[in-house]
């Protein structure tokens, strides 16, 4: 089949000719030593997008949180984590496995916070009692994931931030798709950013850049978190050529995430007609749809859904027991949604298997 409909996940985004152009032409220096030109730039940039003093070039969103949590917590400290973030479910227990750190998980709530009465009881030890591992960070993810891609509003997230504070504990925000979130609510990005003490946002997610992400913070924080990136192997020398492509999906891929979000609603409509197939959660906030499938009348399951998409030409992933997640970006056009919707209207009408 000569074009696919990738939907699986906005990590295929490919870059853009502006991206690869600005790769051949940086000026490179070597990063270790402090003297890439273009990573500074682009660690500039992304600490004055999100409203803090200094930003850290990682290889992935995994080492920038893992590298934030190794800094806000000593070995023995608590994470107090969401029971379906990213953190905690799909970044291999790094903190526990590398600094000692104990998570501690709290279930959210379907509108993906943490309610903040079960974190402050997870903060709630007695500091002069030995037996107790000390409540370190806590992290929050917007937008979050497992929860259907719903942001947290920036209320939540300031009194999440207070809370914290007023336990002495610093606090994260996973924001992978941070953007994503701020355009969903309409408010900055520096806004949802301010009540934490570090953020880690994706180069490589829809704003479509190959490879990265960003730490930002305190200087102090970002110093520290630069000596565990090089602990974790994430030092890199002529880095400005990953940072070039950075610097173009800040400045030119931010406001177009939008349009993925437009086709988001786009591709719900489309499914909430197709029979056997159920929204979950509807509408859809930001770039990600999800939906199961309704076994109780319809003799498909999630995997057949699945493999029968993919025999038309489109590609889908479980997330989570019995959901199917679909993630728009910027390789999908409404005209790919509008195939995609026919892909799974022609999948649920026929019998499983047959014909693909």
């Amino acid at each position: 089949m000569s074009h696919v409909v990738e939907l699986r996940s906005d990590t295929f985004t490919l870059p853009t000719p502006r991206m690869l152009e600005a790769a051949t032409t940086a000026r490179l220096g070597d990063d270790v030593y402090g003297e890439d030109p273009v990573v500074i730039e682009l660690e500039e940039l992304s600490a004055k997008s999100l409203g803090k003093a200094a930003g850290c070039l990682m290889p992935s969103g995994t080492m920038a949180n893992l590298a934030a949590l190794l800094t806000h917590s000593p070995r023995g400290g608590k994470a107090v984590v969401g029971s379906e973030s990213d953190i905690y479910v799909y970044e291999a227990g790094g903190a526990s496995v590398f600094g000692g750190i104990v998570y501690e998980p709290v279930a959210a709530a379907p509108d993906g916070t943490l309610p903040l009465a079960a974190v402050a009881e997870a903060f709630d030890v007695d500091r002069e009692d030995p037996q107790f591992a000390l409540p370190a960070v806590l992290a929050l993810e917007t937008p979050h994931n497992r929860r259907g891609g719903i942001p947290l509003d920036a209320g939540y997230l300031a009194a999440a931030g207070a809370l914290a504070r007023e336990h002495g504990v610093a606090l994260h925000l996973d924001g992978a798709r941070i953007f994503n979130a701020a355009i969903a609510l309409g408010v900055p990005a520096a806004e949802l950013a301010a009540p934490a003490d570090t953020v880690q946002f994706c180069l490589s997610k829809g704003l479509s850049a190959p490879i990265g992400s960003v730490l930002v913070g305190d200087e102090r924080s970002i110093a520290t978190a630069r000596r565990y990136r090089k602990m974790l192997g994430g030092g890199m020398r002529q880095a400005g050529i990953v940072a070039a492509c950075g610097i173009v999906a800040l400045t030119e891929m931010v406001d177009r995430l939008a349009d993925d979000h437009a086709h988001a609603r786009r591709l719900a409509e489309g499914l909430a007609d197709i029979p056997g197939l159920r929204l979950d959660p509807e509408p859809p906030r930001t770039n990600m749809v999800f939906f199961t499938v309704d076994t109780g009348h319809t003799p498909h399951t999630t995997e057949t859904v699945i493999e029968g998409a993919r025999a038309r030409g489109v590609h889908l992933a479980e997330l989570g027991p019995g959901r199917v997640r679909a993630v728009t970006h910027s390789g999908v056009t409404a005209a790919d949604i509008d195939r995609a919707v026919s892909a799974l209207a022609d999948t649920m009408a026929a019998r499983p298997g047959a014909g693909w």
